[in-house]
């Protein structure tokens, strides 16, 4: 009776693993095929291999724009948001006034539903008087939502850093610069690293509060759903594919500098 109940129990958990892995892989597999399918209308049947849609949005002005936008935004909120939580972090391990509700504050944007945030920063920017575009206000708008998710994955490791490795520095003559740069930041560094990859991905796929402020420029998820609510255009598939390739190579770059850079920290 209990080999058949360990058998049982085997089988459904087989089954599990090969149902959740097809949810996950199955409709990148089914993106591709249809960026390659020879028909004036998004779907299947698949009417024949071309590549024409790839030709037509890697010569088309309207997704280079999007990305340029999505890329220079997001690698700017990246390093902002970095900087922000590295400073909060390093302030954090020190004693202050009101130091128990700086924790909270960083986290509201989390709590706080996306869309209302839209609309605070809407009405927040028209007060101020400032243009709504994406220097004067997509970039606030990112940083804003990018800032939380920085801080909760760098504060972690600058709050286990041991503070007696500066105190040893600062013993033997080092000034608090070269105390940072020469301690804590080659420590750091991994995490400092994945922290601007995962604020770059956060911001690149920004939407809801990027729509309510960013006026007439084109970030990819605007470009994207302003391609769909027009019309099903049949190249979305190909957009899908090449977005996906930037993501792999942003990814595998991070996973390589990390590792690299943890080795070098810890031989």
């Amino acid at each position: 009776m209990m080999p058949t109940l360990s058998l049982s129990w085997s089988m459904l958990l087989r089954t599990y693993a090969v149902l959740f892995y097809a949810f996950l892989y199955v409709p990148i597999v089914v993106l591709v095929v249809l960026s390659f399918n020879d028909s004036p209308t998004m779907g299947f049947p698949f009417l024949g291999f071309t590549t024409k849609w790839y030709a037509h949005i890697l010569s088309g002005d309207e997704l280079a724009g999007a990305i340029t936008n999505s890329v220079t935004i997001g690698t700017a909120s990246a390093f902002i948001s970095t900087a922000l939580a590295l400073l909060t972090s390093l302030g954090l391990r020190h004693q202050f006034p009101l130091k128990g509700f700086v924790f909270p504050m960083i986290l509201v944007p989390i709590i706080m539903p996306s869309i209302v945030s839209g609309v605070l920063l809407l009405i927040f920017i028209g007060f101020a008087g400032l243009p709504y575009g994406l220097w004067s206000a997509v970039l606030p708008a990112h940083v804003t939502c990018v800032l939380p998710f920085a801080f909760l994955t760098l504060h972690p490791q600058i709050a286990r850093f041991d503070p007696a490795l500066e105190e040893a520095a600062m013993d033997l003559g080092a000034k608090p610069l070269e105390v940072f740069t020469r301690v804590l930041f080659p420590i750091i560094r991994p995490a400092l690293i994945a922290t601007l990859l995962f604020s770059f991905t956060i911001s690149f796929d920004e939407f809801i509060r990027t729509l309510f402020v960013i006026s007439g420029q084109r970030t990819v998820p605007i470009y994207l759903w302003v391609l769909i609510i027009e019309r099903v255009a049949p190249f979305l598939p190909a957009i899908g594919v090449v977005l996906l390739a930037i993501s792999m190579v942003i990814a595998g770059t991070g996973f390589v500098l990390s590792q690299r850079t943890s080795s070098e920290t810890n031989p």
